[in-house]
């Protein structure tokens, strides 16, 4: 299973040097907040910010992030369901949509390595670090240069990449699923999905400027925009074209993400370029830190190659088998996203606060991330595990969806959803690696491990359990990298106590096994599905908060400080 958020940390940019160390969190001179116009408007520029302003802006930043974060990503997985429920219904769980989710591992790939998990660790340090350079009256403008001298240089890479892969599609769909009965439909699929290695890319730059300079609103929209386009095309055109129709709106999907965030960036570049820097001589490009760029790509790439190794096995397995695998992780991952949210949006704090050198308020953020990303996913775990029939019949039990489908979907999402506690935990410990804009290769040493043990315990499962087997490889191998991160941090990441993040982990994680337990007996009661779906999930709240899985009032305020403001930031943060 692999991770799906909708925010992301660092980029390409120069290595720290120690008078001029990337500062993520480091609030931009003319960025926005309450109460205060922003530059261009005929007011005076406020003065650089200091590190000691950090603490009094960063809740207020965060308020805005992740109200914004969470609504958006909220409605974007909402049409992501609808996405599928869509493919389900027109195409049902047979040839052509193997052939079609073949073709969806371009998407799937391009997402982590250029918008979420990969590229984005390294150009958004870029960017805060030129910001700060700009803050502190840098010649020229950096934020300028930085752009001149990496986009033109990232863009020619994407589309090269894109042209190579969709000239490459025969071969890499007999690699990705060489037991598949139709490769031809296939590889058209993958030609028209093959442009979002351009589009994506493209996305993923605007977003990280854009995040750098405090604007979240179009870089969190972008996936409404691609489930629409993908959703549209479907019912527009599936008639005529089939299941080719989704491949083509995953094209236009993908142009729509980057229409949607290139008038914000060439506003902000515009804006930015007026001012006291103006007549100052332009300053040097900074080149790409490689080894920094190189270790994210790759551990972004690692992450996302357990999709290749579900569909390389899956592949020799009846008809519809990747169908299944893709339903259930769809769903299942849900929970997973939704709890690192906090972490996605606190991510600037930690890498302001290693920037500054407080260790301590670094290992105290993610901290109180991980306890509430683990509760928040193990509550989501044993609402899976209880309503796993109930929940992907009310999803997907209609059109060419079958009964039969149905079961073997919630049987395998009840397998996947064993490994949504590791799923978290490596999203949010990673992000205290790369935190402070460095290059490290123990992030990938441990999700090479994992890879490593989801290929072997496969190979051995898949023949014996089916698809089921996949997804238990799949949630072992992801635990394990989990394991390797925590025991990890002390030494290369932020100084977590493990043992003390791994007593917090105890209770809720009884909790959420009795909760599951006492949840699907609930669940399979009623004969309608959505009765039996509500039953379950009111049961599983029920034991869950009363075993204590959910984080009393002291645990969870100091963790949501920064968002306890959202209702009254909402209006301003629409209108910004």
């Amino acid at each position: 299973m692999t991770s799906r958020t909708t925010g992301g940390p660092p980029g390409p940019g120069t290595a720290p040097q120690p008078a001029t160390a990337p500062e993520p969190s480091a609030p931009d001179p003319s960025a926005p907040t309450d109460g205060t116009p922003e530059p261009g408007t005929g007011t005076a520029p406020r003065p650089a910010a200091d590190p000691g302003e950090s603490s009094a802006v960063a809740p207020r930043l965060l308020a805005r992030a992740a109200f914004l974060t969470a609504s958006l990503s909220v409605a974007a997985a909402l049409l992501g369901l609808v996405r599928d429920q869509s493919l389900a219904r027109l195409f049902g769980a047979g040839r052509d949509t193997d052939a079609f989710l073949v073709a969806w591992t371009v998407p799937e790939f391009a997402a982590t390595l250029l918008i979420e998990d990969g590229l984005a660790f390294a150009l958004i340090p870029a960017f805060s670090a030129a910001l700060a350079r700009r803050a502190r009256g840098a010649a020229g403008d950096p934020v300028r240069s930085l752009v001149a001298g990496t986009l033109p240089r990232l863009a020619l890479a994407f589309t090269a990449a894109g042209a190579l892969l969709a000239l490459a599609a025969p071969w890499c769909v007999a690699v990705l699923a060489p037991g598949l009965p139709d490769p031809a439909l296939a590889v058209d699929c993958t030609r028209m999905t093959a442009s979002c290695v351009l589009s994506f890319g493209l996305a993923g730059y605007c977003s990280a400027a854009l995040r750098a300079h405090r604007r979240f609103l179009a870089p969190a929209a972008i996936y409404i925009a691609h489930n629409v386009a993908i959703i549209t095309a479907m019912y527009a055109l599936g008639g005529r074209w089939g299941v080719r129709s989704a491949a083509f709106g995953v094209a236009v999907g993908g142009l729509l993400m980057v229409a949607l965030q290139v008038p914000s960036l060439a506003v902000l570049l515009r804006r930015r370029g007026h001012g006291r820097t103006k007549a100052r001589p332009a300053a040097a490009a900074p080149p790409l830190d490689v080894p920094l760029l190189a270790t994210v790509l790759l551990f972004a790439l690692c992450r996302q190659s357990q999709v290749l190794i579900e569909r390389f096995w899956a592949s020799g397995l009846p008809a519809g088998a990747i169908s299944h695998l893709n339903y259930a992780q769809k769903v299942a991952q849900i929970p997973m996203t939704l709890s690192m949210m906090l972490s996605t949006v606190t991510f600037p704090v930690v890498a302001r606060a290693l920037a500054d050198g407080d260790t301590e308020r670094a290992r105290g953020r993610v901290e109180r991330d991980v306890a509430v990303a683990a509760r928040l996913v193990l509550f989501g775990t044993a609402v899976v595990v209880a309503c796993a029939p109930q929940l992907i019949a009310v999803l997907f039990q209609r059109g060419a969806f079958t009964a039969g489908d149905t079961s073997a979907t919630a049987g395998v999402m009840r397998v996947y959803a064993l490994g949504l506690l590791g799923q978290t935990l490596t999203g949010v410990l990673v992000r205290s690696y790369f935190s402070a804009g460095r290059a490290t290769w123990y992030p990938l040493a441990a999700m090479a491990a994992g890879i490593a043990a989801t290929w072997g315990i496969g190979a051995w499962t898949a023949g014996s359990r089916g698809a089921a087997g996949i997804a238990a490889a799949n949630a072992a191998g992801i635990s394990l990298t989990a394991v390797l991160l925590l025991a990890g941090t002390g030494r290369r990441g932020v100084p977590l106590r493990a043992r003390a993040v791994l007593r917090g982990l105890g209770r809720p994680l009884r909790a959420a096994g009795a909760a599951a337990v006492a949840g699907g007996p609930a669940a399979g009661l009623p004969a309608a599905a959505p009765a039996g779906l509500a039953a379950g999930a009111v049961t599983v709240t029920v034991v869950f908060v009363l075993l204590g899985g959910a984080p009393g009032a002291r645990g969870l305020l100091p963790a949501l400080r920064p968002v306890r403001s959202l209702p009254r930031r909402l209006a301003h943060a629409l209108t910004r």
